[in-house]
């Protein structure tokens, strides 16, 4: 980068396709992709990133969500990708929002998103533990990342596999995918669990960017046995950004992402081109 950090990235799909830019999950790190296959038929170029401090990415200690758009911003100048279509999953949907909200995006797909917890509509809704860890980082948002710090891969693989409903466990569980998310996991916490534990601080907190400026199309996904991500399915998310399509997809819960790749990715692809 131009300031010395090193950015990692990983890519599938034609080298010459439509450049569409992943925030991956909760530090699942670059190499956990989607759409195996998907993408070749679809002619998407996947491009993942690990966010400073996961995986290969240097870490940027008090770094912001501004930040990392400005990140992206970059890294599109450098890889020749334009303005591309962006999807942000589980804990990268505000990355991936921050990065629609600043330019850089030309269409979004949040997919089962971390919604805006700390958002005053959801404080009597929310599970006491969560809304503890909410009030927690509002209070001493310090304190809390020097907890979440304290995380470490086989913490995220037990916590994942708790919260999970049966839908989403029978693709967790999978050999070839828990493999895939094993190692993206192993490699997000390669540094230590710093870099989650920002990303955790700045998505638990309240979201500095407004919503309501969001100028591309947004397609906002959410299974319907997701209980962990949004309090509503994404219903308030969608009712703040302007013209967003909601979809709630029955019989799966967190594990959208893997399981509908090709509707995500041909809305995605629809909407980049009619706002091109």
């Amino acid at each position: 980068m131009s300031d010395g950090r090193l950015l990692g990235w990983a890519e599938w799909g034609p080298s010459d396709g439509v450049p569409v830019l992943l925030c991956p999950g909760a530090a699942t790190s670059r190499w956990l992709g989607f759409g195996a296959g998907v993408v070749e038929a679809l002619g998407v170029r996947l491009v993942s990133v690990d966010r400073p401090g996961l995986g290969a990415s240097t870490p940027a200690p008090g770094r912001t969500f501004s930040d990392f758009a400005g990140d992206m911003r970059e890294l599109c100048v450098m890889r020749g990708l334009g303005r591309p279509a962006v999807v942000g999953n589980s804990q990268g949907a505000p990355f991936a929002l921050a990065c629609a909200e600043g330019g850089v995006a030309s269409a979004l797909a949040v997919v089962s998103g971390a919604d805006e917890v700390a958002a005053p509509e959801f404080a009597s809704v929310l599970p006491v533990d969560l809304r503890g860890l909410v009030e927690r980082t509002a209070r001493d948002p310090g304190g809390a990342e020097e907890f979440f710090a304290g995380f470490t891969a086989d913490a995220m693989w037990g916590m994942v596999m708790a919260a999970s409903p049966a839908c989403d466990l029978a693709v967790y569980q999978d050999p070839g995918f828990g493999a895939a998310y094993g190692r993206a996991l192993a490699e997000g916490f390669v540094q230590g669990g710093a870099g989650y534990a920002r990303d955790t601080v700045l998505a638990m907190g309240r979201w500095p960017f407004a919503l309501d400026r969001i100028a591309v199309p947004v397609d906002i996904w959410y299974g319907e046995r997701d209980t962990g991500h949004s309090p509503d399915n994404g219903a308030l998310l969608a009712s703040r950004v302007p013209g967003a399509d909601r979809r709630v997809v029955p019989g799966i819960g967190g594990a959208l992402l893997w399981t509908h790749a090709e509707p995500v990715l041909t809305s995605l692809l629809e909407k980049a081109a009619a706002g091109a």
